[in-house]
């Protein structure tokens, strides 16, 4: 048997995007979970109203959320300033769909922790595409 020399589209930087998507699941898991704990927390224990409580823990969560996407998921070059900078316009954006759409499901018998899985849902797909190209886009390509 003769073996199959390595095709060019098998370099490091290839296999790194082509498992970011696996990794940014991962990230987000976890993420998820910090930020539905933090939901919980302030809703359930301390009686925050629905939409701000959703908020906050969003809010709070962005420190987290940040880092391990950038390092472990993408392992973003780019500069901390402009990639938080992006960053930050995107959580603002989210911050205002999170709440709204917890809130929103919250008056419906689904109640809010079923808002909060339906709006990270909507947010894991737009959010890995405005990561991926735009906040922590590799400007080396």
């Amino acid at each position: 048997m003769t073996s199959v020399p390595p095709r060019d589209d098998d370099s490091a930087g290839t296999k790194k995007r082509r498992y970011s998507g696996v990794r940014y699941l991962l990230a987000g898991g976890l993420a998820f979970l910090v930020d539905l704990g933090l939901l919980a927390l302030l809703h359930e224990v301390f009686g925050w109203p629905t939409w701000l409580a959703a908020g906050t823990a969003f809010v709070i969560s962005f420190v987290f959320t940040y880092s391990i996407q950038r390092y472990f998921t993408f392992g973003s070059q780019e500069p901390h300033g402009r990639a938080l900078l992006k960053y930050s316009l995107l959580v603002a954006f989210n911050t205002v769909a999170t709440a709204g759409i917890v809130a929103l499901i919250d008056l419906t018998p689904a109640g809010w922790a079923m808002g909060k899985i339906a709006s990270t849902a909507a947010m894991t797909i737009w959010n890995y595409f405005a990561y991926r190209y735009w906040v922590f886009a590799d400007r080396s390509r």
